[in-house]
C-alpha cells in the first residue's frame, strides 16, 4: 500500500475518504495503459529534488537520475515560487536535455500544504498528472500551482 493510501485510508469522513479515492482510481484507471513519463525534479541549484518522487510514480511518472534521461523536467524549489524560478530557469537548462527539446519544462509552485493531508496529496497528485499527461487531464490548476515554462 502506498503512502498515499495510507493517508486516505486515515480520513474519518467516510464520504471525503470516497470522494478521495475516487480522485485518484480516475488517475490510476487513466493511466493504466500508458507508457510511463521519465522525468525528473530539480531546484534552483540543477540539483535532484526528490520531495515528489513517490506521487510523481502514482501519477505515471519513471523518475530517471539525470535530466538527460528525461522526457519531461520540472523544476520545484521550496525557497523560490514559480516567480522566482521563471528567472532562474533559463540559465540552468541545456539544449541536449530531451524535456528542454521537446519542450515539456514546468515550473511547480512552493508546497506548503500538509504533507501528511490527503486532501492535499491527492491535489497534487492531480497537478503532477496533468503536468505528465497534458490532454488527458484538466484539473484547473495550471498557472496556480504550476506553470509550463517554455524557451
Amino acid at each position: 500500500m502506498s503512502f498515499l493510501n495510507a493517508a486516505i485510508n486515515n480520513v474519518k469522513d467516510e464520504f471525503l475518504k470516497e470522494q478521495l479515492q475516487d480522485r485518484v482510481d480516475i488517475i490510476g484507471h487513466k493511466i493504466k495503459f500508458m507508457d510511463r513519463v521519465p522525468l525528473i525534479v530539480l531546484n534552483s541549484d540543477n540539483e535532484v529534488n526528490p520531495l515528489l518522487n513517490e506521487l510523481l510514480t502514482i501519477a505515471g511518472g519513471d523518475v530517471v537520475a539525470a535530466p538527460v534521461l528525461a522526457r519531461v523536467l520540472i523544476y520545484q524549489d521550496q525557497l523560490q515560487g514559480m516567480t522566482g524560478l521563471m528567472g532562474a530557469v533559463p540559465a540552468l537548462l541545456e539544449k541536449e536535455w530531451p524535456a528542454v527539446e521537446f519542450s515539456r519544462l514546468y515550473l511547480m509552485d512552493t508546497l506548503n500544504g500538509d504533507f501528511k493531508d490527503p486532501q492535499y496529496l491527492v491535489s497534487i497528485l492531480e497537478d503532477l498528472a496533468e503536468i505528465l499527461y497534458p490532454g488527458y487531464f484538466v484539473f484547473g490548476t495550471e498557472g496556480k500551482n504550476w506553470m509550463s515554462f517554455g524557451v
